[in-house]
């Protein structure tokens, strides 16, 4: 059985990185358009990318989009997280569901209502629309991530806190933020990569000037199959991978350099 699960782990990871295998080698390829397997190898894509304002702009539009919307995120989850979470109030069941409804709503019928609302508030294809949008989708990923880990935060150290004489506010600054402070960095993480790798509500509420990375991907393969294309998921990927190797190389390093002072 163990040997089975082995087996069925590998093929699902084969599973999932095979498209890697294609498209890294397409973003070095000399074809005009995307094929593989290449019929030759350069650099010209990347140098396209790095080069093309029309490529640039989009990717700055979406890591400003993206880091403005979760930081309005968690400005927005971690008091309602603790509200919905630690006190008990009328209306609270309609609370969470409220919380929770864009997970369930398709993100078109979500567009066409944020354009037709955005449209009569004159923000439509600009950057505060899209933030606004994203806001909106990210909010349950974060809410979901960030409750779970305060349901099981221990109440009793803050109480042992305030025993000894401290505030309120340094009780949350000095016991509760260091406890929850993993849940609170992975509720923002998902939260970026929710709004940064949105295409449905950018193509309705974004315009020329708020064109973000994801929607200039999807004009560009529906239009030409640029092979830029093949240059930025490669791009991504390498971004996934040191953002995962990270942090297990830096716990590394710090494990060995502890063993090493204690020899």
């Amino acid at each position: 059985m163990n040997r089975f699960m082995r087996w069925f782990g590998i093929a699902v990871v084969i599973f999932i990185a095979a498209p890697l295998v294609i498209i890294v080698p397409m973003s070095f390829s000399e074809a005009r358009s995307l094929q593989f397997p290449p019929p030759g190898y350069w650099l010209g894509y990347y140098e396209a990318y790095f080069t093309d304002p029309t490529w640039l702009l989009p990717t700055w539009n979406s890591i400003l989009i993206a880091t403005a919307t979760t930081v309005l995120t968690m400005a927005l989850v971690v008091p309602a997280t603790f509200a919905l979470v630690r006190h008990r109030f009328r209306g609270k069941s309609v609370a969470d569901l409220m919380m929770l409804m864009p997970l369930a709503v398709p993100h078109i019928v979500m567009a066409v209502g944020y354009y037709s609302y955005f449209g009569n508030l004159g923000i439509v294809h600009t950057h505060l629309g899209v933030i606004l949008a994203h806001t909106c989708l990210s909010v349950p990923i974060a809410f979901l991530v960030l409750s779970a880990n305060l349901k099981g935060f221990d109440q009793t150290l803050e109480r042992a806190a305030q025993s000894l004489g401290a505030s309120p506010t340094r009780t949350f600054i000095h016991v509760t933020l260091p406890i929850l402070r993993p849940g609170l960095a992975i509720s923002a993480l998902f939260a970026f990569i929710q709004s940064f790798d949105e295409t449905v509500v950018a193509i309705f509420i974004s315009g020329r000037g708020a064109e973000t990375l994801p929607r200039k991907m999807f004009d560009s393969i529906r239009q030409e199959a640029d092979p830029v294309i093949a240059v930025i998921s490669t791009l991504l990927f390498v971004a996934v991978l040191i953002g995962l190797t990270t942090p297990v190389l830096l716990a590394r390093w710090r494990g060995r350099r502890a063993r090493l002072g204690t020899v």
